[in-house]
C-alpha cells in the first residue's frame, strides 16, 4: 500500500510539475524560432506560470471544501491545457495558459505532498516521501529527452505540445484509481490549533522563498542559454535532460544520506551547492559552466523541495498541508520575481547572465538562514 501511494504521488508530480510546468523550458527555443515569443516575452510568460503557481499554492493551503476536487482538477487540467498549448501562437495566449497551468500545478504539488506525507507516515514508511519528489525530476528528464528527439525530427512547437500532453494523459490513466477520494485529504472538524510562526519557521519560509528565486532563472533558461552559446549544437539540447537526471540522482543521494547530520544542515548545504552551480553557469565559459550549473542546480532542485517540506513538518508536525502551502507560496513568490528579473536583464543588457549573479547570492543567503536551528523558550 505504501509503495503504491508513493508511486501515485511520483506520477502526479511527473505530470503536473515535470511536464505541465517544466516542459515549457525546452519549448522556449522552438517558440522563439516560430516567432511566438521573444527572449523578453518568454520571461514574462514564465512569470505568469509562477504567478499561477502562487495562487494555486495559497488556495490549496487555505481550502476547507472541495479539497480532493482541487487535486483532481489540477491533474486533469494540467493534461488538458498542455494539449491546448498546441494551438497557442502568441505570448498573450501562452501567458494565460501558463497562468492556469501554474495554478493547477500549485494545487497538485501542495495537496499530493500533504496526502503522501500523511499516508506514508501512517504506514510507518516516511522515507518513501523523498521518492515522491523525484517525480518532477523524472518528468524534466523525460520531457528533455523528448525535446531532443522532437528537434531532431524538425517538429513544430505545436506538435511537441501534443506529444507532451498525450504522454501526460497516459501516465494519469495508469494511476487514477489510486488517488485520494472525498474525505481523504480533509475531514471536517479535524482542523488543528492555529499555527504559531516561530523564529525557525519564519527563517525557513524566507529561505525557501529565496531558493525559489535562486533556482528558477537557470531552470527556466538553461536550454535557451545553451542554444545561444552553441547554436545548432546537439549538446545544447541535452542540457535540460541533464538537469532532470541530476534532480533524480540528487533525491537518491538525499535518501542515502538521510541519517547524516540534521535536516536543516543538509538543506543549507544543498542550497549552497546550488549557489555554486548558478555562479558557474554565469562565470565559467563554454560547456563547463552550463554542465556544472545543470548538475549542481538540478541536483539540488528537488532535494531543496523535499528537505524544506520535511523540515517544515519537523517544526510543525500538526500542520502538514498548511506548511506545504505556506512554503510553496513563498517559493512561488521567489519564482515570480525570477523571470521578471531575467526579462529586465535581457531588456537592458540583452543577456540573461547578469541576473544569475543575483540568483547565486540569494541561494547563499537561503542556506545561511537555515544552517542553525534555534530552540524556542
Amino acid at each position: 500500500m505504501a509503495l503504491r501511494i508513493a508511486l501515485s504521488g511520483f506520477v502526479v508530480l511527473v505530470v503536473a510539475m515535470g511536464i505541465g510546468r517544466f516542459a515549457f523550458t525546452p519549448q522556449v527555443p522552438l517558440m522563439i524560432a516560430a516567432g511566438q515569443l521573444t527572449l523578453t516575452s518568454a520571461g514574462l510568460v514564465a512569470a505568469m506560470n509562477y504567478l499561477g503557481y502562487l495562487v494555486g499554492a495559497w488556495d490549496a493551503m487555505r481550502a476547507h471544501r472541495f479539497v480532493e476536487g482541487r487535486l483532481w482538477l489540477g491533474i486533469i487540467g494540467a493534461v488538458a491545457l498542455t494539449l491546448l498549448s498546441a494551438v497557442a501562437d502568441n505570448a498573450v495566449i501562452h501567458g494565460l495558459l501558463r497562468f492556469v497551468i501554474g495554478c493547477m500545478s500549485g494545487w497538485s504539488m501542495v495537496l499530493i505532498a500533504a496526502w503522501t506525507n500523511e499516508r506514508l507516515a501512517h504506514f510507518a514508511r516516511p522515507g518513501l516521501s523523498a521518492a515522491v519528489f523525484a517525480g518532477p525530476g523524472a518528468g524534466i528528464a523525460i520531457s528533455g529527452l523528448l525535446a531532443v528527439w522532437i528537434q531532431a525530427q524538425g517538429l513544430t512547437a505545436g506538435a511537441a505540445w501534443q506529444i507532451y500532453g498525450v504522454l501526460a494523459l497516459v501516465l494519469v490513466a495508469l494511476i487514477a484509481r489510486y488517488l485520494p477520494r472525498a474525505g481523504q485529504l480533509h475531514r471536517p472538524g479535524s482542523t488543528p490549533e492555529p499555527l504559531t510562526l516561530t523564529r525557525d519557521l519564519r527563517r525557513l519560509v524566507w529561505s525557501y522563498s529565496l531558493a525559489g528565486f535562486g533556482y528558477i532563472l537557470p531552470a527556466t533558461f538553461l536550454s535557451q542559454m545553451a542554444a545561444l552559446r552553441f547554436p545548432g549544437s546537439v549538446f545544447a539540447q541535452f542540457v535540460w535532460p541533464v538537469f532532470g537526471v541530476a534532480a533524480v540522482l540528487g533525491i537518491a543521494l538525499s535518501i542515502a544520506l538521510r541519517h547524516v547530520s540534521t535536516t536543516h544542515r543538509r538543506l543549507a548545504l544543498v542550497l549552497w551547492l546550488q549557489a555554486v552551480g548558478v555562479i558557474a553557469a554565469w562565470l565559467l565559459p563554454g560547456m563547463a559552466g552550463l554542465v556544472t550549473g545543470a548538475l549542481l542546480v538540478g541536483g539540488g532542485f528537488l532535494c531543496a523541495v523535499q528537505l524544506s517540506l520535511l523540515y517544515g513538518r519537523e517544526l510543525a508536525p500538526n500542520h502538514t498541508r498548511y506548511m506545504a502551502g505556506l512554503l510553496t507560496t513563498g517559493y512561488a513568490v521567489g519564482q515570480l520575481i525570477g523571470p521578471m528579473t531575467s526579462a529586465l536583464s535581457s531588456w537592458l543588457m540583452h543577456r540573461l547572465e547578469p541576473a544569475l549573479g543575483l540568483a547565486g547570492i540569494a541561494l547563499f543567503i537561503a542556506g545561511g538562514l537555515v544552517w542553525r536551528r534555534h530552540v524556542e523558550r
